[in-house]
């Protein structure tokens, strides 16, 4: 993988080799890299856990995720806990979409693999019909 990130002006950049995306440290113009870790991290496990549920045979109608997190008060402010919760839309036991989950989060996903190991990272889950 290939990507470049080019200084625009003040903490302010964009992104060239893949689609348009900018970054600045504190705007409501443009995602801050936090941000983008908070949004890496729910769509890998969200893409892991619809590819299961899918290979399963399981009647996923919908899947969303909502991120928590807390950053450390000191420097590097780094994320301490993550709390994502995933609502589930279709008629899917409750045991199947939380072995997705495991799977991803202790397997597949690449992202949260990368994040420290002593980061609290927790799950929940809501299935609606």
């Amino acid at each position: 993988m290939s990507l470049s990130l080019i200084w625009d002006s003040e903490l302010n950049f964009h992104a060239e080799g893949g689609p348009a995306l900018t970054l600045a440290s504190s705007s409501s113009e443009a995602y801050s890299p936090m941000q983008l870790l908070a949004h890496a991290i729910m769509g890998c496990m969200a893409m892991d856990i619809v590819h299961i549920l899918k290979k399963g045979r399981h009647d996923l109608q919908g899947l969303s995720v909502s991120f928590d997190g807390e950053r450390a008060a000191g420097h590097p402010k780094r994320y301490v806990k993550v709390h994502l919760t995933f609502t589930v839309k279709g008629n899917i036991p409750q045991d199947a979409v939380e072995r997705a989950i495991e799977l991803s989060k202790s397997t597949y996903c690449s992202v949260s693999n990368t994040l420290r190991a002593d980061m609290e990272f927790t799950t929940s889950v809501k299935i609606t019909a």
